[in-house]
């Protein structure tokens, strides 16, 4: 591990990550952190050291408002 895998992994580690609050408990989730060095991160719930995906805060915003509006595919 290079030394930016080593400050990428340590940045993960101290995120604050949460949960959907629509979350049934059945482990099939997603967490989110928006504390990633100015960008939003994504992750499986079942495999929190597995990868991240990130994005820029006004890309997930625009995410989470089309989820919001039903409105993905305009």
């Amino acid at each position: 591990m290079d030394q930016g895998e080593a400050a990428s992994t340590a940045r993960r580690t101290t995120a604050t990550w949460r949960k959907s609050s629509r979350s049934n408990g059945s482990g099939e989730c997603v967490e989110m952190a928006a504390d990633l060095d100015g960008l939003v991160g994504l992750r499986d719930s079942k495999d929190p050291s597995g990868p991240v995906l990130m994005f820029p805060p006004a890309r997930w915003t625009a995410f989470v408002q089309g989820l919001k509006n039903d409105n993905l595919c305009s």
